[in-house]
């Protein structure tokens, strides 16, 4: 069960991998933070473990390489579930591409993510 620390933590964790430029530091985030065998899925791509995960994460940096994530609202969750919503944009601009991420946890790690893209451009 997550408390609203994890949850936050989890979350600004998640939020920070995305970010994270450094492919050796992004890849020992992902081992400490998500299961070995982690799913990734949302409308446009999807990976496990994460050796696929993080190959997600660089095809996104490398598409947008000016751009960066941000938690939008508040994170919740309850039990080993959790959801926030999160933008991609310029730092410090409103992001034009938003969504929102379920993430099921397993001992505080996450499991897997459910994304779904709440906006985008046209």
């Amino acid at each position: 069960m997550i408390d609203a620390l994890d949850i936050m933590r989890i979350a600004d964790n998640y939020i920070a991998l995305w970010n994270e430029r450094d492919a050796t530091r992004r890849r020992a985030k992902l081992s400490s933070q998500w299961t070995e065998d982690a799913k990734y899925a949302d409308p446009l791509m999807q990976g496990t473990g994460c050796e696929g995960i993080d190959a997600l994460i660089a095809g996104v940096q490398q598409r947008f390489p000016d751009f960066s994530f941000a938690l939008t609202g508040k994170p919740d969750g309850h039990g080993a579930y959790l959801r926030f919503s999160w933008a991609l944009g310029p730092r410090g601009a409103d992001g034009p591409i938003k969504g929102t991420d379920f993430v099921v946890t397993e001992a505080g790690r996450i499991r897997s993510v459910t994304g779904f893209l709440d906006q985008i451009p046209g």
